[in-house]
């Protein structure tokens, strides 16, 4: 589904051919992949939902040639439900000794009157645990990344949305030595940065006639476009701090 973002797409074939040419001088890198594992803030989306993008869109055109990026990102999915439907088995079941992991939940986890998404603060640090644990036993380096917020202000103050949940995911990190990517901070940074107004161009709200939101939509949860470029510069900006190798195959 990614040809519904073609302002993401990777350099094409012409573009490339000078890069591949130096490239024959070069170290040879080698061949990884990043899994993506969360929500919809995160996931690719169906071409009647756009312009709403996930980070992960734009994230995954950033890398060189040797990194492929599987973004198993899903709207509406949950440290639980990713479990329970099989997604994470899918993931487990496909990847190698030297790829990432990034896990991104908490939009859905915190929603704990609905059964089949909500999980209590213990029980999602407990499915943290066990995606680290078995990911590091399979020696692929599992990365946090804490939920993105939501555009919440009252009277010109952002309000936390996330119940603990960051802060939760924030423990697991430091008590098993995880390298985390702290969203919440940063895009709570960006929005107080921007302010209650501006920041509506981050995320999905347009005015009615759309063809796909014929009647207009004002959504503060899900990004657009330019909202999804901010979060995956972001998400960078954090990989680079946490000097990871996988900083080095970032374009």
């Amino acid at each position: 589904m990614l040809e519904n973002y073609p302002m993401f797409k990777k350099p094409t074939f012409l573009a490339l051919t000078a890069a591949v040419s130096l490239m024959a001088f070069a170290p040879r890198f080698k061949q990884k992949t990043v899994w993506m594992m969360g929500d919809s803030t995160m996931a690719i989306k169906e071409k009647n939902k756009f312009p709403e993008t996930g980070w992960g869109v734009p994230f995954a055109t950033l890398f060189k040639k040797n990194i492929t990026v599987e973004n198993r990102a899903k709207n509406g999915r949950s440290t639980r439900s990713f479990i329970d439907e099989g997604r994470w088995k899918e993931i487990y079941e496909h990847w190698n000794a030297g790829d990432y992991l990034f896990i991104q939940f908490g939009h859905n986890d915190e929603k704990v009157d609905k059964p089949a998404v909500g999980t209590s603060l213990s029980a999602y640090k407990a499915n943290l645990t066990m995606f680290i644990t078995k990911a590091r036993a399979h020696h692929v380096t599992p990365v946090l990344l804490t939920p993105i917020v939501r555009r919440h202000f009252e009277k010109g103050t952002l309000v936390d949305t996330h119940k603990g949940y960051p802060e939760a995911m924030r423990v697991v990190a430091d008590s098993l030595q995880v390298p985390l990517i702290d969203l919440t901070s940063k895009t709570k940074e960006l929005l107080e940065r921007m302010g209650e107004r501006e920041s509506i161009g981050l995320f999905l709200h347009l005015a009615p006639g759309d063809k796909n939101y014929p009647e207009g939509v004002e959504d503060n949860t899900h990004l657009n476009v330019e909202g999804a470029r901010a979060v995956a510069d972001l998400a960078v900006q954090g990989l680079k701090e946490l000097k990871l190798t996988l900083a080095e195959d970032l374009n």
